[in-house]
């Protein structure tokens, strides 16, 4: 479970730093590395930890990435709000859902990757950017899709 919350903070704060760093332009790419491993092992962790421990882990992680780049305090800002509401509609969604915990995660990831992909651009560069939001939304849904592959093993 350890390795779990570092691999998760880790993808969450490289995922917000190279955003500081290289623009919106990177976010679909991180959408699909970062965000998919991110939504996959919040449904891994969800399974193992109080809704409570899930928002300190979050706040932290956007604490972590402001702390490490304070350039990035507008996007840690909205990356730890966009996680914040995706990880409880994901919450919402994947403890509602039946059958096994592949079709609950990937499930679930679809809801949280449609508000995490208009909230967190949108709040990160002050403008809803629809392109940037489509394309997060598909990269993190087959990103989510294949983490969730390689995960399911250990659910």
């Amino acid at each position: 479970m350890f390795l779990a919350i570092v691999v998760y903070a880790s993808a969450m704060t490289a995922a917000n730093l190279s955003v500081a760093a290289f623009g919106p332009a990177i976010s679909p790419f991180n959408a699909f590395l970062f965000i998919g491993l991110d939504l996959v092992l919040r449904d891994w962790l969800h399974v193992r930890l109080k809704l409570w421990q899930m928002g300190v882990l979050i706040a932290s992680t956007g604490l972590l990435t402001y702390f490490l780049n304070p350039a990035t305090g507008k996007i840690a800002i909205a990356s730890a709000t966009a996680f914040t509401v995706a990880a409880i509609v994901d919450w919402a969604v994947f403890s509602r859902l039946k059958g096994s915990w592949i079709k609950r995660a990937n499930g679930s990831n679809i809801a949280g990757a449609a508000i995490d992909s208009i909230i967190f651009p949108t709040l990160a560069f002050g403008v809803l950017m629809p392109h940037i939001v489509l394309l997060q939304f598909a990269a993190k849904v087959f990103g989510g899709f294949l983490w969730s592959m390689i995960i399911r093993d250990k659910a």
